[in-house]
């Protein structure tokens, strides 16, 4: 039988820690321990139209679901009694090194979701020696992304314009400001049908009604923010006005061929991805081409809905084409085990959009630097759990993917 005393005042204080309350931005950052506690903070801070405009997809938003679900959906199969002690996150990607396998990915109308937008994001990357790629539609010039990040590596991704020279200058410019990968975007050559931005009435530049007021009340600092720092400068687009669908309508060319790939192809002197890729045919042409890589990406779900689930798609395409190019992964990417995965199955890099802007909208260039944070830890722990030190070292049996969609027939 246990033996009862009164507990001695001595021993009770050893358990008592007072700690003060803590207040702002760090405090706040502090409690995010995954990306979606992140996009929880943002969601709070952030009003609902430049919210959802970051957070939705395209029509009943299917394909950014079943993306994130196919990530969720995998087994691993860790090494037992391998030790892992010294992980090495580093990889060699399109001619350079990153220090982790993921990089940042295009994202326009950035500085809408907070103010410093591009400027955090591009400092950021260059602080953890990853990638950070400047968006058609950013909100920050060519030329004050590489001040931000001068001694980093800055990718531009490049839309087809109606007017190919305005698409033709900001190729010279990204080259000039020493640029050294282009991503060559195929898979707008008109805006999905984002109702998010429909029923928030979300233009550009966001316009004051009853509704955008009161749901400003509770997040006057967005409003400061925006109002009090300098006017939106888009790295392409001369004016503005409307929603983000009548922009891109309005810029966008659905003719799009494989003549506009080759006439960028001679105007870039650096390395070039074809972003958007969806089926295997099409990988293996552009690599017959002579591009440098492709991206496997359904743009987040934000084109087509219901499209092909790239993690899904990455095995056969790796099978095919990886020997001879490149291969990336983007769209649905919350975790660090969901890079590690694609780089188990083969990528040779992934890119991270909407997490990124989570980060963003929760605190700035310190939320995106916690964002960075994160999904590192995330990578290193599942490295050592599998029992690998490199990046390299990553097998496709280290990963089986579960099938919840399979194709009638099969």
């Amino acid at each position: 039988m246990v033996q009862r005393q009164f507990p001695k005042p001595a021993e009770v204080m050893e358990f008592l820690k007072i700690k003060l309350p803590e207040f702002g931005k760090d405090a706040r950052l502090k409690k995010a321990f995954t990306v979606y506690d992140l996009r929880d903070i943002a969601k709070r801070r952030t009003p609902a139209a430049a919210f959802d405009y970051t957070d939705g997809a395209a029509d009943q938003e299917l394909s950014m679901t079943r993306a994130r679900q196919a990530f969720e959906d995998i087994e691993f199969h860790p090494d037992i009694l391998k030790p892992a002690a010294n992980v090495d996150t580093t990889t060699q990607i399109l001619g350079g090194t990153s220090a982790m396998p993921f990089g940042i990915a295009p994202t326009g109308f950035t500085r809408l979701m907070q103010t410093e937008g591009e400027t955090a994001g591009a400092g950021a990357a260059g602080a953890a020696g990853i990638p950070f790629t400047l968006s058609t539609l950013g909100t920050t010039s060519i030329e004050n992304v590489k001040k931000a990040n001068p001694d980093g590596r800055n990718w531009f991704q490049l839309y087809v314009m109606r007017d190919r020279e305005v698409s033709y200058g900001l190729v010279e410019r990204a080259a000039a400001a020493g640029f050294d990968t282009l991503q060559f975007t195929v898979d707008t050559p008109i805006a999905g049908n984002r109702m998010r931005d429909g029923r928030n009435g979300f233009s550009i530049p966001p316009q004051l009604s009853i509704g955008t007021i009161l749901n400003a009340l509770p997040r006057p600092w967005w409003w400061i923010d925006f109002l009090t720092t300098p006017k939106l400068e888009f790295a392409s687009l001369s004016t503005t006005g409307g929603t983000v669908g009548d922009l891109l309508n309005a810029a966008m060319d659905p003719t799009i061929s494989y003549d506009d790939l080759a006439i960028i192809r001679k105007l870039w002197p650096g390395k070039i991805v074809i972003k958007g890729v969806q089926n295997v045919p099409d990988a293996v042409k552009l690599i017959d081409l002579g591009v440098d890589g492709i991206i496997l990406s359904n743009h987040g779900g934000r084109q087509l809905d219901r499209a092909p689930i790239p993690f899904r798609l990455l095995p056969q395409v790796v099978k095919e084409v990886g020997q001879d190019a490149t291969v990336m992964v983007d769209t649905g990417i919350m975790n660090g085990q969901d890079i590690v995965a694609a780089m188990a199955l083969g990528a040779d890099f992934t890119l991270v959009g909407r997490a990124y802007l989570y980060g963003l909208m929760a605190g700035g260039r310190e939320g995106v630097d916690r964002m960075i944070a994160i999904l590192s830890s995330e990578i290193r722990r599942t490295m050592v759990l599998l029992g690998v030190s490199t990046i390299e070292e990553l097998e496709p049996r280290h990963v089986t993917q579960l099938t919840r969609l399979v194709p009638v027939g099969e």
